[in-house]
């Protein structure tokens, strides 16, 4: 790494972690009132992850490395939310990244790497990753207590309630949620452990866009609703990212055609008192997207490389998904997604997989006696539908898959993680990950994975 870039990026931790120092008697004061009026904290992540090389038959254009390699990828977040009235709330959160997933985040459907955006930089880049309000409506009835947190102000709210949200921000913040399953920073590295892969959810290349939410909770359920737009291109950046990222890129697109929504049902229960949830997912995405049929018979014609701009027109690509956790005992639960979509067009935004299903476990270390170290474990296992693939038999290429040719199999992934602190707000993680017929292909793997990641945070 070039000395400027480390310079920046360590002048980035060591302010972060200085202002982090000085905020806490604030955090602790505002924690313990009833009404938190603003908050500030930030998150700095910093991953190195490689493989030693593995057996293939042959490589294409968006091929994992087959001879081995090594690469690093660095975040930080800075946040800070204000309240603007009685349950009116603004948050925003400034992000700088750096570098890239193995192979520039190709080969692997369930990518290893939950920091490798798809689309890495050598330099530092900039982005207000969240610029949003939220608006909470009580409904009476009992309240509950809100956590300080990055992108929550602490107090009171009902837990009736109606609350929209709109701005910039990612689909996750407010769907497919799983306590055991949803932050690559401090829990599992992958992908596919923290989102469902089924799901081409509405974002740029880094994970976020414009949209609004509506959530109507109730004491043992809520339903949730959102409308995004989604980026011109494929795995492109949207317009607001003209504006809000430096270096500026990103297309205007037509909006009533460029657009991602969808709508998920959670229910909360308890199992002999372990609490635990399970959410439906539906979801709709119109993009200017090729049809893999079309591109077949057009690569069949003309081999790979072929101008497929006959095959592409505004279409549809809708999908469900299913999200499930369960707290077996005090310090041990277990997680579960399922996804599917439709499968006849190009993945636009997150993977290519057209089906998915995952099945893991988180243990609290205060059940060996280490009470702030956690180990998870979860397996994955994705597939494409048969349009996809003989689209990649023929020798065409998505987001993260495209090796020329195809000898089709479904990919599956076994993570394995032990987290632990090493020195106050500083946290390691060991990861392994272990992938079968990577992008669904049988002539290609086993691969390997190794990571090593350091997370700071406030």
């Amino acid at each position: 790494m070039p000395w400027h870039q480390f310079t920046i990026r360590l002048i980035v931790a060591v302010t972060l972690l200085l202002c982090l120092s000085a905020c806490v008697p604030i955090h602790a004061q505002d924690v313990n009132s009833i009404t938190q009026n603003w908050n500030l904290h930030a998150q700095v992540t910093e991953s190195v992850q490689g493989d030693p090389g593995f057996p293939a038959q042959y490589s294409g254009p968006n091929s994992l490395n087959s001879r081995g390699e090594v690469q690093e990828t660095f975040t930080s977040d800075l946040f800070f939310g204000a309240r603007l009235w009685q349950g009116s709330e603004i948050h925003a959160d400034g992000l700088m990244w750096q570098g890239y997933g193995l192979s520039h985040t190709e080969g692997v459907e369930a990518f290893p790497n939950g920091d490798a955006f798809k689309l890495g930089t050598t330099i530092p880049h900039f982005m207000f990753a969240h610029l949003f309000i939220r608006e909470t409506i009580g409904l009476g009835g009992k309240q509950e207590s809100v956590p300080d947190g990055p992108l929550t102000l602490a107090g009171q709210r009902d837990i009736s309630r109606l609350t929209f949200t709109l701005g910039r921000f990612t689909p996750m913040d407010i769907f497919d949620h799983n306590v055991y399953a949803q932050d690559p920073h401090t829990q599992f590295m992958n992908w596919a452990m923290n989102t469902n892969l089924a799901w081409d959810f509405p974002s740029d290349s880094v994970g976020y866009t414009t949209g609004i939410a509506v959530e109507l909770n109730q004491p043992k359920w809520t339903l949730r609703s959102g409308f995004f737009q989604v980026p011109f291109t494929k795995n492109g950046f949207t317009a607001d990212d003209q504006v809000l990222m430096w270096p500026h890129e990103g297309s205007n697109g037509s909006f009533l055609r460029s657009w991602g929504t969808m709508t998920e049902f959670e229910r909360r229960y308890d199992a002999r008192t372990h609490p635990g949830a399970i959410r439906l997912l539906a979801w709709l995405n119109e993009g200017h997207m090729i049809s893999y049929r079309e591109a077949t018979l057009i690569l069949k014609a003309n081999g790979p490389g072929a101008d497929l701009s006959a095959a592409r027109a505004y279409r549809h690509k809708y999908g469900f998904g299913l999200n499930w956790e369960q707290e077996l005992a005090k310090n041990v639960g277990v997680f579960s997604r399922l996804g599917w979509n439709n499968g006849q067009a190009e993945g636009w935004m997150y993977t290519d997989a057209n089906w998915t299903a995952s099945f893991g476990m988180s243990v609290d270390g205060a059940a060996w006696r280490r009470t702030n170290d956690s180990f998870g474990l979860a397996f994955v296992t994705s597939g494409a539908s048969n349009s996809a693939q003989k689209y990649l038999e023929a020798g065409g290429t998505d987001i993260v898959d495209g090796d020329g040719e195809l000898t089709y199999g479904s990919e599956k992934v076994m993570e394995a993680y032990y987290n632990l602190p090493i020195w106050k707000a500083v946290r390691e993680t060991a990861d392994y990950e272990f992938v079968d017929n990577p992008a669904f292909n049988r002539d290609r793997g086993p691969v390997s994975v190794f990571s090593v990641r350091f997370h700071w945070q406030f």
